[in-house]
């Protein structure tokens, strides 16, 4: 037996055992309860984005109930659908999913599992349990109770790849425990959710759990709303200098004094691990070019300063502010991307 279907197996068996003996703490495991009051409040996130359904879910027996459609095409499911014996088969990356509304089994891949509470059908809406269909198509789900929120984080960056040498660890800190060897580069590694800004949980091909740094050194995953978060960190960092002294040539080694360059340098650096070159000329090479209108916190934007194609960079806050420095008189500061500055721009680009 090869070592991918040893693998396969041992998913499917891990599935099948937290399904019959699922737990009480989360999605499908809130207090038992056959009532559905207050389940219109039950809110949905999938890899950081509310999911949308059309209706509202539902409580059964501590189970959150979904419209299927929603759920599995979300999750980038093929749907088909037999009215006449209600009957949903789902297909995703070789995993094959057949539940006939009511029943308290379902066959994954050939194997029966059981449920620990039933599809129905409600409102003219054909709802399916939350958990169950989640793992089947290889996502994780967590349950707030006190929220009321399910989080699902999907499996589809399995082949997210090592760029750097970094450390498997126990918890999302950098002081934990590493697990094993350092994780080389080119490694292939499965990411189960983003724990943090700054730490992913993955999964290794020898099955290891753990977690690695987010930042965009060490990996190729990409999520548009890791990336927003990180960028809200850099910022947050940026503005503990508001008003630090301007001065040309300054030291990115330090943080006593700035000049626009090294201001972005030492930011980039100290929160995301991201090594710009010290003059803005050549940050301007950096990542890649984006408009205007494309533009996102954490962009670089570069202006025409002192005789220079090139001579002043600025850091782009969201909502049309400016972070940066070049006056002695106010030092690191914030202000509008209008005037002079929208007359003075060259280009902008993003580079994590």
């Amino acid at each position: 037996m090869t070592n991918k279907v040893k693998n396969k197996a041992i998913l499917l068996s891990l599935l099948a055992a937290s399904l019959v003996y699922s737990s009480t703490a989360h999605a499908e495991s809130a207090a038992q309860t056959s009532s559905t009051a207050g389940a219109a409040q039950v809110s949905i996130y999938l890899d950081g984005s509310q999911l949308a359904t059309e209706t509202s879910p539902i409580l059964v027996n501590g189970a959150v109930l979904v419209p299927m459609r929603s759920l599995f095409e979300a999750q980038g499911a093929k749907l088909g659908w037999d009215s006449g014996s209600k009957t949903v088969t789902a297909t995703k990356d070789g995993t094959k999913l057949v539940y006939r509304i009511g029943e308290t089994t379902a066959e994954l891949n050939g194997q029966m599992l059981d449920l620990a509470v039933p599809g129905q059908i409600s409102g003219g809406y054909s709802l399916v349990p939350l958990r169950f269909v989640s793992e089947a198509l290889g996502s994780a789900v967590e349950w707030d109770e006190n929220t009321r929120k399910v989080t699902i984080s999907s499996l589809i960056h399995a082949e997210t790849t090592v760029l750097w040498g970094v450390n498997l660890r126990s918890s999302p800190d950098a002081e934990s425990k590493a697990i094993g060897d350092l994780l080389p580069s080119g490694e292939k590694v499965q990411v189960l959710r983003e724990a943090s800004p700054f730490w992913l949980e993955v999964r290794t091909k020898d099955n290891r759990t753990g977690f690695i740094s987010a930042k965009p050194k060490y990996t190729d995953y990409s999520n548009a709303a890791l990336r927003e978060q990180q960028a809200d960190e850099l910022i947050a960092y940026g503005k503990t200098f508001l008003g630090a002294p301007y001065e040309f040539g300054a030291s990115p080694d330090q943080t006593k004094t700035f000049d626009c360059s090294s201001f972005v340098k030492r930011v980039f650096s100290e929160i995301l691990s991201v090594d710009l070159p010290r003059v803005s000329y050549d940050q301007a090479k950096e990542g890649k070019e984006v408009s205007m209108d494309e533009l996102q916190k954490g962009d670089l934007l570069f202006f025409d300063a002192r005789g220079l194609d090139i001579g002043h960079v600025a850091i782009y806050a969201g909502d049309n502010q400016l972070l940066h420095t070049y006056s002695k008189k106010y030092g690191v500061m914030t202000g509008e991307f209008t005037g002079q500055w929208k007359e003075r721009f060259v280009t902008a680009r993003r580079v994590f």
